[in-house]
């Protein structure tokens, strides 16, 4: 019985490296529907798809051969992972941070103010007492630097953040890769 390379070597790893491709497309594409885009979706989605079905050829034509079968469940996971990873360096969307603390929250909010954010700022009152309540709506390539800022002036504040879908007006803080366009909002 004679070996067949390019059956159980050549054509895993090329179900493999397409899977990887198309899942990542298939994790971006899932953003980028959750932010509203109209015009990026369905083209991941059309490039998605037809990675897909030449893939699944590929499985339905090599029944008999379960190399292929791993192959293509690893390049599953592992365009999962990449997808995750691809998404969290571009950072795509818009992010609501709301901070509450018992401490003052002078210094971080004059901070804020010098680097640009908007903020919307409010006394308020909570399970244990008077506490400050801070809104700040940014692009989320901007997130680790606001939650330095706050650990840097309010360490121990509680805050959550939330995905924002749309936003209208207002006052940012602006990155390079926003002045350049890639950060786009409504009424502006």
């Amino acid at each position: 019985m004679e070996f067949d390379v390019f059956s159980y070597v050549v054509l895993p790893l090329l179900i493999f490296v397409a899977r990887i491709f198309d899942v990542t497309i298939g994790t971006i594409r899932i953003i980028v529907v959750a932010k509203g885009n109209k015009l990026l979706a369905p083209i991941l989605g059309f490039i998605e798809v037809l990675i897909w079905i030449v893939v699944i050829g590929q499985i339905m034509g090599n029944l008999s051969n379960w190399v292929c079968y791993v192959f293509y469940a690893a390049g599953f996971a592992t365009g999962n992972y990449i997808g995750m990873v691809i998404e969290e360096r571009i950072a795509l969307g818009i992010v609501g941070l709301r901070l509450v603390t018992a401490k003052p929250a002078t210094e971080l909010m004059k901070r804020l103010e010098e680097e640009g954010y908007g903020l919307t700022y409010m006394d308020a009152h909570g399970m244990r007492g008077p506490v400050h309540v801070l809104y700040i709506t940014l692009s989320r390539k901007r997130l680790n630097d606001l939650v330095k800022l706050i650990n840097q002036y309010n360490p121990g504040a509680f805050y959550t953040i939330e995905d924002i879908r749309m936003v209208n007006k207002g006052v940012f803080a602006q990155s390079n890769k926003d002045k350049m366009g890639i950060f786009r909002r409504k009424g502006k």
